[in-house]
């Protein structure tokens, strides 16, 4: 039999795992690879943190984990693999079964033909259609390119202040690498929120969490010109009015699927503008295959496409492209949760299935449930996290899962990632046989926690009120009566401001005299993390009051401006 050649357009993610993926499961497949960059395999989601100047060997980005640097002699003597750089494929020929390529570097045309074709080309960066996006010290931070240039700016320590447009999750990692350069750094964010796969408090607190750090943050705007002098960035105009003076501005407001070469091939496009595939990554065309950023894949929650431009599911999604295209084994990808973090100076941030609001855009009848606890005892040095988790109410499975805080926000979405894939309810969270010690975790771990809360309202044991509903009422004039359980030392150190009134817990059934005697007035209750604000509650069902409801999260929780 002959062996099959196997070409796979794209070098980054996916090119690479479909190429070794396929190598390795037919060792007598022809498998060349082609890149139009001049490097191969690179670490792209490192990129901020290289700029950022945690570490300075360029090349650790291109290494494998034994330190080798993946080019081209690496492809060709561990992995059998062909591969070139610097060659663009310019065009399909589906009927001859055939690709068109030009060397970048010669200008050289030729043709390759193939047995089974990979498309692996990425996305490309969006840039905002306004005036001036062709002056110097404007960039994105895609390509190794511009890391290439951020890095130089850093190690030059020329620029004074720099303006990051976007605040996802590029914008914001290279904000901190901008801040931690020595630059004054503002990130200007179109939407109310900077990370959308966050439920509004939680963004802001990581909001907070930057502007505590030096960088300002300005949402709910836009850019709508750059200011420039003798061909050079000096200021950007947003949509307000508002100038701001910079040096440099680093573009962060998304991809786009870059699907022009399938689409000019007349491969189906799918509705989210990305390549549209199977669950075997198999395009409209039975010997075409396509994986990573340039495809759509389906939400695995909502069953609808969607675009997920993730380094590890670009991997994942290649790793079946390369074994399909050799093998036909009906390999699948079942499609994404949109699991994600990222590091926010000393706060990490991640999530994992539905926010709130697009489970209930998505019909669910949802319930939620906010925590703020240690991610382990405070005697072995443990840190704050306030989490989210979100549930259908009705069949009390969990949709989805947010996590802040300096503590150890990977454990707490790793574990709710992999309960969401398992379909897992509240009733299998709540005893869910996680592993504990004091120097990793709590003896009721956060994410059970969560379920815990969520167990208690589901059953009516526990009214909670969100921080937001809290804030809606303190502004529509609404004046509950605000009852505070912490200590007094606790209070004189740190307090919200609210009128509330200071009854610690211990003191409470003591105290009683001094609530509202109209027992249907309502009262909120809270206390650091609103642990002791749920004791209060029940205390005071016992004892006749009626509208009772817990400040979920507490003070730790809270968005807002504190008196203190």
């Amino acid at each position: 039999m002959a062996s099959q050649r196997i070409l796979v357009v794209g070098g980054s993610a996916a090119g690479p795992k479909a190429a070794a993926r396929a190598k390795r499961l037919d060792q007598d497949a022809h498998v060349i690879m082609i890149q139009k960059a001049p490097e191969l395999s690179m670490a792209s989601c490192g990129y901020p943190y290289y700029v950022g100047g945690f570490f300075d060997r360029r090349e650790e980005l291109l290494c494998t984990p034994t330190g080798v640097v993946r080019d081209e002699n690496f492809f060709a003597g561990a992995k059998g693999i062909e591969a070139r750089t610097e060659t663009e494929v310019v065009a399909i020929d589906r009927e001859a079964k055939q690709v068109s390529c030009k060397d970048l570097r010669s200008g050289e045309t030729y043709a390759l033909d193939y047995d089974k074709l990979i498309l692996a080309t990425g996305a490309t960066p969006r840039m905002p259609p306004i005036p001036g996006t062709d002056l110097d010290g404007i960039t994105t931070l895609h390509a190794m390119r511009d890391a290439d240039y951020l890095r130089s700016l850093r190690d030059e320590g020329g620029v004074r202040k720099a303006v990051v447009i976007g605040g996802g999750l590029i914008g914001i990692e290279t904000c901190e690498a901008l801040q931690l350069a020595g630059m004054e750094v503002t990130v200007v964010e179109l939407l109310p929120q900077i990370l959308m796969f966050l439920d509004w408090e939680l963004a802001k607190l990581l909001e907070n969490h930057v502007k505590e750090k030096a960088a300002n943050v300005i949402t709910d705007n836009a850019v709508s010109g750059f200011l420039g002098q003798n061909g050079k960035l000096s200021g950007i105009k947003l949509q307000s009015g508002t100038e701001l003076e910079c040096e440099l501005a680093v573009v962060a407001i998304g991809v786009q699927p870059n699907v022009q070469l399938a689409r000019e091939a007349g491969l189906d496009i799918g509705v989210t503008g990305g390549i549209a595939v199977d669950e075997q990554m198999r395009t409209s065309d039975p010997a075409i295959f396509a994986a990573g950023d340039c495809i759509e894949v389906p939400d695995r929650l909502t069953g609808k496409k969607t675009l997920a431009p993730y380094g590890d599911l670009a991997n994942l999604e290649g790793r079946v492209a390369g074994e399909n295209a050799v093998l036909e084994s009906g390999a699948t990808f079942p499609g994404t949760q949109h699991t994600g973090i990222c590091k926010v100076f000393d706060y990490a941030a991640g999530s994992t299935g539905l926010s709130e609001r697009k489970a209930r855009e998505a019909g669910f009848n949802v319930l939620t449930g906010v925590n703020a606890s240690l991610d382990k005892p405070g005697f072995m040095g443990g840190k704050l996290l306030v989490s989210k988790m979100v549930v259908d109410a009705d069949s009390q499975r969990m949709l989805g899962y947010q996590c802040v805080g300096p503590g150890d926000v990977s454990r707490q979405i790793s574990e709710a990632a992999m309960a969401i894939a398992g379909k897992q309810t509240i009733p299998d969270l709540v005893n869910a046989d996680l592993p504990y010690a004091p120097p990793f975790s709590l003896a009721i771990d956060h994410l059970i926690a969560a379920a815990h809360i969520v167990e208690n309202k589901l059953k009516g044991r526990m009214v909670g009120i969100a921080n937001t509903e809290v804030k809606a009422k303190l502004d529509s004039g609404e004046h509950p009566f605000f009852l505070d359980v912490r200590g007094p030392a606790e209070f004189e150190a740190m307090r919200l401001g609210l009128g509330e009134t200071l009854i610690p817990l211990g003191k409470l059934r003591d105290r009683l005299g001094e609530l509202p005697q109209d027992k249907d007035k309502e009262i909120i209750c809270y206390c650091k993390i609103s642990m002791r604000g749920y004791e209060a509650q029940r205390i005071l069902w016992a004892h006749g009051w009626t509208d009772i409801k817990v400040m979920e999260g507490g003070i730790m929780a809270w968005p807002y401006g504190r008196e203190k």
